[in-house]
């Protein structure tokens, strides 16, 4: 299987995985979902809470100079009578006065059976203080099975109405209701419950705004004071097929989840809200101007009354700035929710994140991989984030996260096994095509050299000449074999010694590319060099052969004909070509196509036609840098071109060495290539009398170097004096191979 439909397969898997997990239940997640968000809220940093908003807080000052709790009621009494002689717009208890206050003379009376008619009441002062006061009384609902029976119900002047209030609903369900007493509960315009349900962590992140008790519907006492200040009689409550999907105040609509909870968008660690120390009230140490029309909670911050929660901002929060957070978020429309639309974003962030590491999977260098899979978490954290507290909007961070996190750490495993497998199979395509050198080069490589690409190389051909012959004076195929490879070893050890890949072996000839898999710097010279070199090698090869008794037949063969045992005939051409591992999907080799391979194969077979033995194309001499002794040979076009190319020679390279491939002198050379190429531009000036001259006049030297390349000019050159051509342009024509 290749590596990108692996990471294909992976990313469906995934998606898939994620995909249901979104749409389903999520409680695995949650716990690492809600530290996300929490973490999201620390880095936004608190923000000061409303300032119409304040908390009259019975913290441990009042409770040294008032008391223990609980106060009597009519020092509860006394405060809330102060609130409203302050002007308070409204107040909230965020207190239960679920029994009667014992403390009361008329208790105490009545419980030491003496006369207790007109003796003072405290509850009965309370109830009538709240009667005269806009106060909302708290109380709070049982959620477990506590065994002990309600006999009463909650009040709320509010009027609650249901639409499509489907056959199944997710509100919150309590045991039973813990009221105040009769008195105080008569006594109320209205209450609401202040419960605060922590997540599975202990944290509080929402508060559930209605809970249906015994099938009627009851307001938290943050949403029953919005409802009050916003002077609204009903409050309305719309459901889809999911269940709750918002609640309206009149044209104010508060985004819930499908329980009824808000998420509350806490403004802060304790302390957002002004605190005004409930002995400061008793006491009237406060301006007016500190209490007139704002909203008023009555709540403890003291940690023996055990009314403290933890939050994404503190692990110590009162309880009552919970209620204050939510009333403010309702108030104001800065509340957060999952809108239904969200859970689709959520589905496409999964395919998208998924989609790009599949992308950020193909590219070769791991760190870059790395660095831009750290780059999509950023953005994907910082656009939930921008959404969260810019639009209210919140999105599912971890299912995306585990998505694409998973797919780079499961995709660059596979990639690490993948790439384990490639390199044992380049290691088996290269080991007897390469040096070890350029095998270290190919595995370090971040390519993939096994695809098929575009490439410059140049193209070697090799032939060993009369090998038929060879052939029948051995007749003993393994002597055969063996022959064959003391030539193809030496041959082999210089083109790879030289940088060039072995591309195949076709019987007694050697097929070689310069220039891939790996770069190799100058690599038409890299050619040539193993070509003269190959050249240079043979004299000593045929020295070896000829003491070996084993290829006496051949020996004795090639003296008889003046020959050496073995002869060849190079032909070099640097161009583009198609370069890769092709093949059937059973079998397939790692080699070279295209019309610069095929030229190649043609020049060496010319060698034949010329009787040289290194043929190059004007392709490769114009990249050659090095210096060469060169013949031009021709301009003609091959069989299968209709472009003419140029042939030159290349008789060995232009310096005093020790000997040169023809018996000559290089002084001897030089002065003969010069009248050589004389005449050769008379003849493509068509001069074809004065270039027969010239050509006949070296022809008759005792000429080592290319005797057969003068008859072909002589002859062409006599045919054309006979025979004079129209628009004669220098080139012949190849009608075959060779």
């Amino acid at each position: 299987m290749s590596k990108n439909l692996a990471h294909f397969f992976l990313v469906v898997l995934i998606c898939t995985i994620m995909i249901t997990l979104s749409m389903r239940s999520l409680e695995f997640f949650m716990p690492f979902e809600n530290k996300i968000k929490d973490l999201m809220f620390k880095a936004r940093g608190e923000i000061k809470g409303d300032e119409n908003i304040i908390i009259v807080d019975i913290d441990e000052k009042s409770l040294n100079s008032l008391g223990q709790w609980p106060w009597s009621r009519d020092k509860v009494a006394t405060l809330l009578q102060n609130l409203s002689d302050y002007g308070a717009g409204i107040i909230g208890l965020d207190i239960v006065f679920a029994e009667p206050d014992n403390s009361s003379p008329k208790k105490v009376l009545q419980k030491l059976g003496l006369a207790h008619e007109g003796v003072v009441d405290y509850d009965e002062i309370l109830a009538h203080t709240i009667t005269k006061t806009p106060t909302i009384i708290g109380y709070v609902f049982a959620m477990q099975n506590d065994t002990i029976a309600a006999d009463k119900s909650p009040h709320s002047s509010g009027i609650i109405v249901e639409k499509n209030r489907p056959e199944k609903s997710y509100l919150l369900k309590p045991y039973r209701p813990i009221l105040n007493i009769d008195s105080i509960n008569e006594a109320a315009y209205s209450s609401g419950y202040f419960n605060t349900v922590p997540d599975s962590d202990g944290n509080v992140r929402s508060v559930p705004l209605v809970m249906e008790y015994e099938g009627v519907i009851y307001p938290s006492l943050a949403l029953e004071m919005a409802r009050i200040i916003q002077d609204k009689r009903k409050i309305e409550l719309f459901y889809d097929d999911n269940g709750l999907s918002h609640i309206a105040l009149g044209e104010l609509n508060i985004a819930t989840d499908y329980y009824g909870r808000l998420n509350v968008n806490f403004r802060g660690a304790q302390g957002s809200y002004r605190y005004i120390s409930a002995l400061d009230i008793y006491e009237k140490r406060v301006k007016p101007a500190e209490i007139e029309g704002k909203i008023v909670f009555l709540g403890t911050s003291a940690a023996g009354l055990l009314d403290l929660r933890s939050t994404p901002f503190d692990s110590v929060f009162p309880g009552v700035e919970v209620h204050a957070n939510a009333l403010e978020n309702i108030l104001s429309g800065v509340f957060l929710s999952k809108p239904i639309w969200a859970s689709g974003v959520d589905i496409i962030t999964i395919v998208v994140g998924a989609f790009f590491i599949f992308l950020i999977l193909l590219l070769p260098s791991a760190i870059g991989s790395f660095l831009l899979l750290v780059t999509l978490n950023s953005i994907l954290i910082w656009a939930h984030y921008f959404y969260m507290f810019s639009y209210g909007v919140i999105f599912n961070t971890i299912l995306p996260l585990v998505a694409i996190n998973s797919i780079f750490i499961i995709g660059q495993a596979i990639n690490y096994f993948l790439e384990i497998k490639q390199k044992e199979r380049i290691k088996g395509k290269f080991a007897s095509k390469v040096s070890p050198a350029v095998m270290d080069d190919i595995l370090a490589s971040e390519d993939n050299v096994l695809e098929a690409k575009e490439r410059e190389v140049t193209v070697f051909f090799s032939d060993v000449r009369g090998f038929t012959n060879i052939s029948e004076a051995l007749k003993d195929p393994k002597k055969l074999i063996r022959f064959m490879n003391i030539y193809m070893n030496p041959m082999t050890e210089i083109v790879i010694k030289t940088g060039g890949t072995v591309d195949k072996f076709i019987g007694d000839a050697i097929m070689a590319y310069w220039n891939a898999p790996t770069n190799v710097t100058d690599h038409a010279d890299k050619a040539v060099q193993a070509s003269l070199e190959q050249l240079h090698s043979l004299r000593e090869l045929n020295k070896t052969l000829r003491d070996d008794p084993e290829f006496a037949s051949v020996a004795q063969m090639s003296d008889a004909n003046g020959v050496p045992i073995i002869d060849i005939g190079i032909g070099l051409n640097s161009g583009t070509v198609i370069v890769g591992e092709m093949g059937s999907s059973g079998r397939s080799d790692y080699t070279v196509i295209g019309d610069s391979v095929n030229l190649g194969s043609r020049l060496e077979s010319l060698c034949k036609y010329y009787n040289s033995k290194l043929n190059i194309s004007n392709f490769t001499k114009e990249r050659l840098k090095g210096k060469y002794i060169y013949r031009f040979l021709d301009l003609v076009t091959v069989k299968g071109k209709s472009e003419p190319i140029e042939i030159w020679q290349i008789h060995d390279y232009d310096r005093e060495q020790e000997y040169y491939l023809f018996d000559v002198s290089r002084k001897q050379l030089i002065h003969e290539l010069a009248l050589y190429h004389k005449a050769i531009e008379l003849y493509k000036e068509a001069e074809f009398a004065k270039a027969l001259a010239i050509f006949t006049k070296i022809e008759s030297w005792n000429n080592k170097t290319n005797k057969a390349i003068y008859n072909i000019y002589i002859e062409r050159c006599e045919h054309y004096i006979a025979m004079p051509p129209k628009n004669f342009n220098g080139v012949f024509i190849h009608t075959s191979k060779g």
